[in-house]
């Protein structure tokens, strides 16, 4: 795993979570399905502005379309003109990333977490967690914190195991099993030794087919709730949505879909459950559309904050700098300044030539000599 400080925080942070809710309900399954409720909670904020960013883009978008059409011929333009759109009706096209880029790094905390053998441990070695799990999985010779850890696969032969699956069972599943793992007899799990030999488990996943069914069906829920959910962001998506969105849509079921066969029955619990919130969560939603008018009005009543500007308060300032110095313009390079007459054509202080007559010349003789004709040379 990462070996960043903050970041091993974070996970052991996760796994005392964990723990806790497994002491208050010594059910592994259970506990993992609290977990999901509690980090859905603490994302709901992002959930409500994902797809309410959803839904104003939707209603935006025609608008969007005119402004290209309008100003097809000029890119400048239509982003100055769909910046002034997005700051009208209060829009920001970015909210609603934030939520989908979350997903990924805390699928990976919890995939820490949950999946055993894991080294370093994350959970409380003092926890009914760890020692439920430790029946099983042990990283000591005794299951006792405080033991010599096991350092190679002779060890854990002398065992006696597979241990009892009573602390990580769940609908007939060990949670710490995969559907690969399901009904083999000769299940293992893989760890590595703090002397970095490999080391095997041997799990009690099953041992028939029968065995096998309920990490089946959690595996195709996993795939079938990632779709649903995918179908209801593209249908909540505005329209004419680039290709390449339209193939990560596609594609996260089918790669969930793989991930529910290999991952831990524990993880693919927690998925299906996020899942399953999240579709709850978008229904309601969905069905409270606003209105552009609603939009609008909500956009002028919003405070500005003049201290600290957002990203697309900045992304006007220098759309409306650029325009400004479009109309304006600026002299080019060795151009003349207007009103600076060219050298030399000035006349002299104190000469003061009447209208309609000729600075050059002077006199009669009009030849610009200027003078008394006496005085002129002789040809």
């Amino acid at each position: 795993m990462i070996a960043l400080a903050p970041w091993q925080a974070l996970l052991d942070a996760l796994g005392w979570v964990v723990a806790e809710i497994y002491e208050l309900l010594p059910n592994y399954g259970v506990t993992i399905i609290l977990l999901t409720i509690v980090i859905r909670l603490v994302l709901l904020p992002l959930g409500i502005k994902q797809v309410r960013s959803m839904q104003h883009m939707q209603i935006v978008q025609p608008r969007i379309k005119q402004v290209q059409q309008k100003f097809k011929g000029n890119k400048q333009r239509q982003q100055e003109e769909t910046m002034k759109l997005y700051k009208e009706y209060g829009v920001n096209p970015f909210s609603g990333c934030w939520p989908v880029l979350l997903q990924f790094p805390i699928l990976i905390s919890m995939y820490s977490v949950l999946r055993w053998p894991q080294h370093p441990i994350h959970v409380p070695t003092d926890s009914a967690l760890y020692a439920a799990v430790s029946q099983q999985i042990p990283e000591t010779l005794d299951g006792q914190p405080d033991s010599p850890q096991i350092e190679t696969q002779a060890q854990i032969n002398e065992l006696d195991l597979p241990g009892p699956t009573s602390g990580t069972s769940f609908l007939g599943m060990n949670l710490l099993c995969s559907a690969v793992h399901a009904g083999n007899t000769d299940a293992t799990l893989a760890a590595q030794s703090p002397t970095g030999q490999q080391l095997q488990y041997p799990v009690n996943c099953g041992s028939d087919v029968v065995d096998r069914i309920p990490y089946y069906v959690f595996a195709v829920l996993m795939f079938a709730t990632t779709f649903f959910q995918q179908r209801q962001m593209q249908n909540a998506s505005p329209p004419g949505a680039s290709s390449q969105q339209q193939a990560v849509l596609k594609l996260m079921p089918i790669l969930f879909g793989v991930f529910g066969v290999f991952f831990p029955a524990g993880l693919v619990l927690y998925w299906t459950t996020s899942n399953a919130w999240q579709i709850g969560q978008q229904y309601f939603m969905l069905k409270s559309r606003p209105t552009a008018e609603q939009m609008a009005e909500r956009a002028k009543a919003k405070p500005q904050k003049a201290e600290k500007k957002g990203f697309m308060a900045s992304m006007m300032e220098r759309a409306e700098q650029q325009r400004q110095l479009r109309g304006t313009g600026t002299p080019k390079p060795g151009a003349k300044k207007p009103g600076n007459p060219k050298p030399g054509s000035n006349p002299k202080p104190g000469s003061n030539p009447k209208p309609g007559s000729n600075p050059k010349q002077s006199g009669s003789g009009g030849n610009g000599s200027g003078g008394d004709p006496k005085k002129r040379p002789k040809r």
